[in-house]
């Protein structure tokens, strides 16, 4: 009798994962409580995979030897807790392809801000190198369904804390971690350490001869670091002191090393610019001496990169004044680093769903760089009440266009317009994405 997987979510991860798992010999059944996505649905008919939408039939759910569980679904959710109660293993999809991946190796990137970019420039490297590598997880395919289609010997995944929360074996050769910050607090009773020790899980099954990059500035990291038994060689990145192993910053060098062999270049060839993105390309390029890909490659990729879409990302300069595109800010930390990197006059559009944000975080900065902020959401009072006395003017608008057509209004030449909305965009968007790419419309219609 072939095992019963249950697929609990029919989005990108559930789909790879019924692949996956009827590709290795599993009776699966799919079922999502909304209606599929056209694509997804084709792609389990073709399969010939057992699915259902719009509802979840609870007797075959229950009747599963193994569930697999999107990320997006909460612990909270009733019938997770049936399935807890009658203990039916719960795993994520990144265990799911780890159990399957062969003798591939694994970097995997996770914290709460920077792991897209980190992972981009991870794979970046890889690939200049000439390494046959896929990125999988949270940016491209699902890791599963890379491991079912398309299997590669290197993966580079971004993986969340929620995926994290369900692993059982997964263990990566190499583990990024890039910082640790109070995001999704929602999900984890409200309680910042039940979210710390889910990203420490993506160590927890290191052997030594696997490797753990951390950032020794960040101080929520370096508080609990020594409360986990960390086996894999620990590489720390740091811009405060010189390390014998792990990477640096001084005087405007990045130097790296692990072992005996170093690579140094300036901070000002990188291509990414901005303090936290030095942080970020220190992990990728230690990541990527761990793979022991020469130098020279390492350099050349570094210099080439180029950023991500919603991402810090520039649109266009119309009469002087230049516009940024950074939607992929959902939370308060991200438009802190966007902020940390303008060097003009910014006019900063704010706004949208927020996730209990705390705006204090970004005052001064806010207080230093920022000449007017356009809110884009439906509910503005909190970004009124946290600037109000230090910002003016503070303009409310309803869509993309007329954000950036106010932000035009109070931009004089060399100001920077910068969309960092510190919030989730489902009150206007489809997601941020959408809410990216209407904002790029806006500005090539001005």
């Amino acid at each position: 009798m072939a095992k019963r997987m249950v697929i609990l979510g029919g989005g990108e991860s559930g789909v790879g994962a019924a692949l996956l798992a009827t590709q290795q010999g599993y009776g699966v059944f799919l079922t999502d409580e909304s209606s599929l996505k056209e694509v997804y649905r084709n792609e389990l008919h073709t399969a010939g995979i057992a699915f259902e939408e719009g509802q979840h039939t609870e007797e075959r759910i229950l009747d599963a030897d193994e569930v697999m569980k999107s990320p997006g679904i909460s612990e909270k959710n009733e019938l997770v807790k049936k399935i807890r109660s009658k203990g039916i293993d719960i795993i994520s999809e990144i265990e799911l392809a780890y159990r399957f991946k062969g003798n591939s190796r694994v970097i995997a990137v996770t914290g709460s801000n920077g792991k897209t970019t980190t992972t981009a420039l991870t794979y970046h490297i890889c690939q200049v190198a000439g390494l046959d590598c896929a990125m999988v997880g949270n940016i491209g395919y699902s890791f599963a369904k890379q491991v079912a289609i398309n299997p590669k010997p290197l993966y580079v995944a971004e993986v969340s804390s929620f995926q994290l929360d369900d692993i059982k074996s997964f263990k990566p050769d190499v583990a990024i971690l890039t910082n640790i910050t109070e995001d999704h607090l929602d999900r984890y009773e409200y309680n910042f350490e039940n979210y710390i020790r889910s990203k420490f899980r993506i160590s927890m099954n290191q052997t030594g001869d696997d490797y753990f990059i951390y950032n020794a500035d960040d101080e929520v990291t370096m508080k609990y670091i020594n409360q986990f038994d960390i086996k894999s060689n620990k590489l720390p990145v740091t811009m405060r002191n010189e390390v014998p192993n792990g990477a640096f910053i001084k005087d405007g060098d990045m130097y790296v090393r692990t072992g005996n062999d170093f690579v140094a270049m300036s901070v000002f060839d990188f291509a990414l610019k901005g303090k936290h993105n030095q942080y970020n390309t220190m992990a990728a390029c230690l990541a990527a001496v761990t793979m022991e890909i020469r130098k020279e490659r390492i350099r050349d990729a570094v210099q080439t990169f180029q950023s991500l879409e919603h991402r810090m990302e520039y649109v266009a300069t119309v009469r002087g004044v230049e516009f940024i595109n950074d939607s992929k800010a959902t939370n308060v930390n991200s438009t802190w680093y966007a902020l940390e990197s303008m060097q003009k006059p910014t006019i900063l559009i704010l706004g949208g769903v927020d996730k209990g944000n705390d705006y204090s975080f970004i005052k001064e900065l806010v207080k230093e760089r920022v000449k007017a902020i356009i809110c884009l959401g439906v509910d503005n009072r909190k970004i009124h009440e946290a600037f109000g006395n230090i910002v003016s003017p503070i303009v409310n608008t309803g869509s993309a266009k007329e954000a950036v057509h106010a932000a035009f209004h109070f931009a004089s030449k060399g100001d920077v317009v910068l969309l960092s909305p510190a919030c989730a965009s489902f009150d206007l968007f489809k997601n941020y994405e959408d809410r990216g790419n209407q904002f790029k419309h806006a500005v090539k219609e001005l």
